[in-house]
């Protein structure tokens, strides 16, 4: 397969990056002046795992025109996933000592491990998991929405009122996944050592693997007739749909693929923080990876990469120098990308390439069916 250079560029700083990262934190002393500090790494890792999830909203909402506002959702299940097989590997480690039950599970008094706990305990159950879980909640959601014809602001309220549902039944108690206070205290992942140094560097090094991946996946995806029929359907779906096409398989089948990389990012993103809760599912959360994806430049997939490490770049900045200006600095930062780069950065650098979807025109119906078919 041939890459552009943009495409080049982008996987050689995404591995490169992480392969920098990880040399300059295991291979050089402490005291040494070019010394990566392990919170660096993770912090490193936990930026290319929000990459994903923007990668993931760009696929959908800058090919599809699906502007999903409950894409967190995702991220977080495929969190709790991976969250759930690092409780069961704590096993006689924890607090309490129980060799079956999580900690909080033994402090609420339960008597037994829930049906839908079982098989966590295996690494390659909990993996499947990690896609299964995800995608099939958004084949059946967007079955049922794009079966109706859902589209547009209707369709981006019910995402997000499916991920506030969600996060109000992980705050209660007896749902079974912790509560309001989730789930932590980890020790290790495959028999490594969570703590240690060397496995912090090989989980950023494996997060920057898996985003390229999804990466080439994704271009391959909207290079392909597959496509251009989905950015068809995003500009004119009801003249997609005469031509003999059907808009809602297209958009399943992105969708669902869409929910499996958030998944995925979601399920590396556990064990580099230390923690999942709740938290991960508030609305908020989805909101601001729409942001990131405006950012850096929708429908460029690249630009959704970008836009996620430059924002949160932004955000431990302000939330540790001034932690009072950074919502106003990110809605100062939405509103601007609004009025003066509305093609985002990547998108506005130049005429976008044959993987870039191009921005739609306010009048979409005026263009000729022919440029949908070629």
């Amino acid at each position: 397969m041939k890459l552009d250079l943009a495409t080049s560029v982008t996987l050689s700083a995404v591995l490169g990056g992480a392969a920098v990262l990880a040399v300059l934190n295991l291979g050089t002393s402490p005291s040494s002046a070019v010394h990566v500090p392990v919170f660096a790494v993770s912090l490193a890792g936990k930026y290319l795992c929000y990459a994903m999830l923007a990668l993931a909203l760009d696929l959908v909402w800058g090919y599809a025109g699906i502007l999903s506002l409950g894409h967190a959702a995702f991220f977080a299940l495929g969190g709790y996933a991976m969250g759930m097989y690092l409780m069961r590997e704590i096993g006689t480690r924890g607090v309490y000592g129980n060799p079956v039950l999580p900690d909080f599970m033994v402090f609420l008094n339960w008597t037994k491990l829930p049906w839908y706990w079982h098989g966590f305990d295996r690494f390659l159950f909990a993996s499947l998991m990690v896609v299964l879980v995800p995608g099939v909640l958004a084949a059946m959601f967007g079955w049922l929405a794009f079966r109706s014809r859902v589209t547009g602001v209707y369709l981006s309220i019910i995402t997000q009122a499916l991920t506030f549902a969600l996060m109000l039944g992980f705050f209660r108690n007896n749902f079974g996944f912790g509560g309001n206070n989730g789930m932590t205290d980890f020790k290790d992942i495959v028999g490594f050592d969570l703590h240690s140094d060397a496995t912090r560097a090989a989980l950023l090094v494996i997060t920057a693997l898996f985003l390229a991946a999804a990466f080439l996946l994704a271009r391959a995806l909207v290079r392909s007739r597959f496509g251009k029929v989905l950015i068809a359907v995003r500009d004119t779906e009801s003249r997609t749909r005469f031509l003999g096409y059907r808009p809602e398989s297209y958009k399943l089948v992105v969708f669902v693929l869409s929910a499996v990389i958030a998944g995925i990012g979601g399920a590396l993103y556990v064990p580099q923080v230390g923690i999942i809760n709740p938290s991960e599912f508030l609305p908020a959360n989805s909101i601001e990876a729409a942001i990131w994806v405006a950012v850096g430049g929708r429908g460029t997939l690249i630009g959704a990469i970008l836009g996620a490490v430059l924002v949160n770049l932004g955000k431990t900045y302000f939330t540790s120098a001034l932690p009072e200006f950074w919502l106003f600095a990110l809605g100062g930062l939405f509103i601007a990308v609004t009025l003066f780069l509305p093609r985002g950065i990547v998108g506005s650098l130049g005429r976008p390439r044959r993987d870039t979807a191009p921005v739609p025109d306010p009048t979409p119906e005026s263009k000729p069916v022919q440029e949908f078919v070629t």
